[in-house]
C-alpha cells in the first residue's frame, strides 16, 4: 500500500492556501535525496520552507517528492524534498496543519536513474519571493537584524546540500 503522507501534504497545502494563509514545510534535511540550502539548517538538520505561491516557482508535489525553485539571499535555487523527509506542514499565521511521525526511507527502491544537477543562479529566474524561514531553537525564527536567516555572517551566498 502506498503512503498516505504525500496525499495529506497536498490536501493540507491546498486547505492552507484556500484560506489565504502561508504554508510552511518543516523538512528533515538529513534524509537521502533532500536538496536544500545548507546554510539555513538548524542544529538538528531541519529547515522550514515557505512554500506559498508567492514564495516559490514551479511548485510540484508528487507522491515521491516536493520540488520548486525559490530565492535564498537573492539567488534562485532548485529545492528537492522527498515526501518521507517532510516532518510537518502548517500555516504560519496560526500553526494549524499536520505533524508527521518519523517516517523511514523506502526500502528496496532502486537508486534514482536521473542525476541531480544543481546551480545557484544570480539574477536569472524571476521568483517573486522572500527568503525561506529557518527553524531556530524551540521552533522560533532565528532572524537577527542585518544578518541572513539563521544568523550566519560572512558567507557568500547559500550552498546546497545533497544527501545521497
Amino acid at each position: 500500500m502506498t503512503s498516505s503522507q504525500p496525499y495529506l501534504i497536498r490536501a493540507i497545502y491546498e486547505w492552507i492556501v484556500d484560506n489565504n494563509l502561508t504554508p510552511y514545510l518543516m523538512v528533515d534535511a538529513t534524509k537521502r535525496g533532500t536538496v536544500v540550502p545548507e546554510d539555513y539548517l538548524d542544529e538538528q538538520g531541519r529547515i522550514i520552507l515557505n512554500i506559498s505561491p508567492n514564495a516559490t516557482s514551479g511548485l510540484l508535489m508528487t507522491n515521491e517528492e516536493v520540488t520548486f525553485s525559490a530565492r535564498f539571499s537573492g539567488q534562485s535555487m532548485s529545492i528537492v524534498v522527498p515526501t518521507f523527509s517532510v516532518r510537518a506542514i502548517y500555516a504560519r499565521e496560526n500553526g494549524q496543519g499536520m505533524i508527521f511521525d518519523e517516517s523511514k526511507e523506502p526500502t528496496g527502491v532502486k537508486e534514482a536513474s536521473r542525476k541531480v544537477s544543481l546551480e545557484a543562479v544570480s539574477g536569472g529566474e524571476a521568483v517573486d519571493s522572500k527568503p525561506s524561514e529557518v527553524a531556530g531553537s524551540g521552533g522560533s525564527k532565528d532572524k537577527k537584524p542585518g544578518n541572513e536567516p539563521g544568523g550566519k555572517k560572512g558567507k557568500k551566498g547559500p550552498h546546497l546540500k545533497v544527501i545521497k
